[in-house]
């Protein structure tokens, strides 16, 4: 079998590595997890009501897919920084699994009502339930530190 050694691995080598890599990773969810939320607040009525959800989703979907990349670049190269404490983790797991389901619900469920422009109970449970998943997904990474 194999063995992983962690001392090896650029991110713990470096002193810069890791934090730079941490902060790719932050933007990525900024820009993703932000433009997301604009669609949720208007699928909500909350917000940007001289828009519709259609056409908002339009102008965001590029920063939106930008983000998600970021954070799919970067999201492995932080795990390689060291496997099995990830894999032991379970807000690690809790955050892969709710990522998972947040990216599919956002590219199907989400996508199909905003760009119906869903309004009423429906948007706003389309809204509220990525809401809810995307916000899970930060939660979790928070916690990774601390279990």
């Amino acid at each position: 079998m194999l063995a992983y050694n962690v001392a090896n691995n650029p991110l713990n080598t470096n002193e810069w590595a890791f934090p730079v890599c941490e902060c790719v990773h932050i933007v990525g969810f900024a820009f993703s997890i932000g433009t997301i939320a604009l669609v949720d607040l208007r699928l909500l009525g909350l917000g940007m009501r001289h828009q519709s959800p259609s056409q908002l989703l339009k102008e965001t979907a590029p920063w939106t897919l930008f983000g998600i990349v970021l954070m799919l670049i970067s999201g492995p190269l932080i795990f390689s920084s060291d496997p099995l404490h990830y894999l032991r983790n379970f807000s690690f797991q809790f955050k892969i699994v709710v990522l998972l389901l947040a990216i599919l619900y956002n590219y199907t469920v989400h996508r199909k009502l905003a760009l119906a422009d869903a309004s009423g109970f429906g948007g706003a449970m389309a809204g509220a339930v990525s809401l809810a998943l995307w916000i899970s997904v930060v939660a979790a990474g928070l916690f990774i530190a601390f279990v």
